[in-house]
């Protein structure tokens, strides 16, 4: 997957608001909603060898910025991740 494959993924998701996290806004969209599953697990392995390491709190994630969004994924296997979080970047 290129930069602009992923970008086109991401805008073509379907986000949800993280409403049990109100204090730390993000979103996230789910492999289940994917309209591809493989474009999905392509997405992650994406921000995996794209991104950067990042702690919050006192785990470390792998995060990658494009355009003004953040994305990131918990950790779990390519195979066995649910879901992309992202967030808006502040300047």
């Amino acid at each position: 997957m290129t930069e602009d494959e992923f970008r086109a993924f991401v805008n073509e998701s379907q986000w949800q608001f993280a409403s049990t996290m109100p204090s730390i806004p993000h979103e996230y969209t789910l492999r289940k909603r994917a309209a591809n599953d493989e474009r999905f697990a392509s997405a992650v392995q994406f921000i995996r060898s794209n991104g950067y390491d990042q702690r919050f709190y006192s785990k470390t994630f792998v995060y990658f910025n494009v355009d003004d969004k953040q994305y990131w994924t918990m950790g779990a296997a390519v195979s066995e991740t649910i879901l992309i979080n992202r967030a808006t970047l502040t300047p």
